[in-house]
């Protein structure tokens, strides 16, 4: 279990929050707005109505004690970049921190985090993925060139085997996992039969991907 710092309560900040806790781990939000807090209060460990950017009071939560300070502040880009700061400057281990723009992006990671997020650009490009191809029911960003995606079985592997299609070899993708009837089975073995009912999680480069599933 971890010790997580959420501060910021708007959509994204109050469902990241939610699921922080619904996963095991004790949540400390935060918030200027009186109304969020109280909203949130029943989901998490606790919550604290305060300006983030007000130094005293950060240091009261005893920042530095936190496994993971999120900053979710959305449409006051000053207050989530001093708040970022002051984070690091209190001893914050690690500070995640959101954007919505690239610029953004760039100032807070000079600023003290160690990582951003922009979630509206990860579910637009999920989206765009996800719905403008055919065979794609899933897809996880792993870095800027390698993702795991979920393909349905292309007409011509039905009845193959892994060993078979050999899509290691021939397109650097590894089969993770499949799926079949909503289970997972994660013991992908060489004489594993594919059949239109299972779907796959494959791991490799995108352009490979879309070349290997003809996306």
């Amino acid at each position: 279990m971890k010790s997580v710092l959420i501060i910021g309560l708007g959509n994204f900040g109050k469902l990241v929050a939610k699921q922080v806790r619904e996963l095991g781990h004790e949540v400390l939000a935060v918030d200027k707005n009186e109304e969020r807090v109280n909203d949130i209060l029943p989901a998490v460990t606790n919550a604290v109505i305060g300006d983030s950017t007000n130094e005293s009071l950060l240091h009261s939560l005893g920042v530095n004690n936190f496994d993971v300070c999120i900053v979710t502040i959305a449409n006051d880009f000053q207050s989530s970049l001093e708040t970022t700061s002051l984070l690091k400057e209190l001893g914050a281990k690690f500070v995640v921190a959101r954007a919505n723009r690239e610029v953004q992006a760039k100032f807070l990671l000079r600023n003290g985090a160690d990582e951003v997020v922009n979630p509206e650009k990860q579910i637009a490009k999920w989206t765009a993925i996800r719905y403008t191809s055919d065979h794609i029911l899933d897809y996880i960003k792993l870095d800027e060139n390698h993702a795991i995606f979920e393909v349905d079985v292309p007409p011509e592997w039905v009845g193959k085997t892994i060993s078979q299609i050999d899509i290691r070899k021939k397109y650097g993708i590894n089969i993770m996992a499949t799926r079949e009837n909503g289970k997972m089975n994660m013991s992908v073995l060489p004489e594993t039969m594919l059949t239109a009912e299972k779907t796959l999680f494959v791991l490799g480069e995108h352009k490979a991907i879309q070349k290997c599933f003809h996306i």
